[in-house]
């Protein structure tokens, strides 16, 4: 198999020079551009029309230097309206890109443009239109920190996707018109696989209501949850399959930084290093105390940072297990002259339901060095109770009961704390994202924690979770579901903050 670095995906400091886009350091100098069109991928042998994010250089994504601002062009050039997002950015609210909130959405050949101070970390951009989103249009947004630069050690990006040959009209319709796949139950699977969480150190972890034996949670009943409710045709690690997976050169016993981005419309994935150790280091772009092990979960829109110290020369896969089943994708490092493994997108068992007791997210702590640590404790001026609803037949999803449209705003004052605590009561995990903030995850099933800085929050079925944060800009936030079909049915309210 011949080595190959498709795109920027495996940035290094090495290669920066050819995979960072051109650094600014005045306002006279020109934006970075950024243009949302089609493109053609291969899967499996096939040729597929999809979307993209490309920058100047034709590649997808961005990536900024540290202290560099987000001043970016963005173009459209699709036949059809678009608007894109900044996922875990906390731009000005008129940026945010939400269709008609303010901004509306961008016609055919219209450019817009955006500058503001970015969040340093790992994070990503997408349309926020959800038929488009599983169309592919995504990339990553990468934002560097000093010590990225200055850090002896390779920098790669593992994008996920899941992927169909069908329209995603299509896709969306045979699901919410069918009542969606009723995977777990249809396969006879338990609500909890055991191992799920056998890959990660969590020695001295105890939280009321739940072992690291995986008992089925409180209020569950033995009723069999449901995962995923698409069957797709492909799972994309970098727009590739494991029939043809990217192969990435590294040094001999070099370290890595893996940036691993859930950019899937409907699927949580594990991220297996293989039996190599890795140390978490970051959630949804924010440093946390470092976890170590070997398999690591992320839902829809969250994001991992792992380093991995390489043992010596070979072939080292890092591989993405769908969900609750057999199917796999990834990528694979490889020293020079390696031999590289064939390896099957058919495991020989399904993985485990991702955190179903909350147990990785119950380990999670915020590391100190994080700018984002003044959400440290204080006095709580207002807390929200966000119910969770819905159902696979008929196929919708609410939140507090309602879908968009006829939703009840949550509402703050700036600069007030807030805690939302999400409550799950439906037999499907919603990964729960709000715009234009960070939270802190403070609570998980009963169990007070000083846990992760994160933009988007896992809340398994019949499950709950709370997230404090500091009310920001006087604007109307959305606060959604990123399960698209979910999104797609109405899973959406706003977070409404007045000055």
């Amino acid at each position: 198999m011949r080595l190959t670095r498709r795109g920027f995906l495996a940035a290094s400091a090495a290669m920066a020079a050819t995979t960072a886009l051109p650094r600014f350091s005045t306002a006279g100098e020109r934006p970075l551009s950024l243009t949302a069109t089609t493109r053609v991928i291969e899967v499996d042998g096939r040729a597929a029309t999809v979307m993209g994010l490309m920058n100047s250089s034709g590649r997808q994504g961005l990536v900024l230097d540290p202290g560099q601002r987000f001043r970016v062009d963005l173009t459209n050039a699709l036949d059809e309206e678009t608007i894109i997002h900044w996922h875990g950015q906390i731009p000005p609210n008129a940026q945010d890109g939400v269709p008609d909130l303010p901004m509306p959405l961008l016609k055919p050949g219209e450019t817009r443009s955006f500058d503001y101070e970015p969040l340093p970390g790992t994070y990503w951009m997408h349309s926020h239109v959800p038929l488009q989103e599983m169309s592919l249009l995504a990339a990553p947004l990468i934002v560097r920190r000093p010590e990225d630069v200055t850090a002896d050690r390779q920098e790669v990006v593992m994008f996920l996707h899941d992927f169909s040959f069908r329209p995603a009209a299509e896709v969306m319709a045979d699901v919410t018109e069918g009542g969606g796949h009723h995977d777990m139950s249809d396969m006879g699977m338990p609500v909890m696989n055991h191992d799920a969480m056998e890959g990660m150190k969590h020695s001295g972890m105890a939280m009321a209501g739940m072992t690291m034996e995986g008992p089925v949670p409180t209020g569950m009943g033995g009723m069999a949850m449901d995962l995923n409710d698409i069957e797709f045709d492909a799972y994309l690690a970098n727009d590739r399959t494991l029939s043809d997976p990217e192969v990435i050169a590294v040094e001999r016993a070099g370290r890595i930084l893996l940036r691993v981005v859930n950019a899937a419309a409907a699927t949580s994935f594990w991220i297996d290093t293989g039996g190599i150790e890795a140390r978490l280091v970051a959630v949804d772009g924010h440093p946390v105390e470092p976890v170590a092990g070997t398999r690591f979960g992320l839902a829809m829109a969250q994001r991992l940072d792992l380093e991995i110290d390489l043992s010596g020369a070979g072939a080292f896969p890092i591989l993405a297990l769908r969900e609750g089943a057999r199917e796999r994708t990834g990528i694979i490092l490889a020293t020079s002259g390696a031999p590289v493994p064939r390896i099957e997108p058919l495991g020989d068992t399904a993985s485990g339901a991702f955190d179903i007791d909350l147990a990785q997210e119950g380990l999670l702590r915020a590391a100190l060095t994080d700018a984002a640590t003044p959400l440290a404790p204080r006095p709580v001026d207002r807390s929200h109770m966000i119910m969770l609803g819905g159902s696979m037949q008929p196929y919708l999803w609410t939140i507090d009961g309602q879908t968009w449209g006829d939703h009840k705003p949550i509402l703050a004052r700036s600069g007030e704390r807030v805690h939302l605590t999400f409550h799950n009561m439906s037999m499907m995990g919603h990964p729960m994202h709000l715009h234009g903030h960070v939270f802190r995850v403070v609570n998980v099933n009963g169990q007070a924690i000083s846990g992760a800085i994160r933009d988007t929050v896992y809340v398994p079925p019949m499950a709950m979770v709370t997230v404090a944060l500091d009310a920001g800009e006087a604007a109307r936030w959305m606060l959604h579901c990123h399960h698209m079909p979910h999104l797609f049915t109405g899973m959406m309210t706003e977070f409404a903050v007045t000055a």
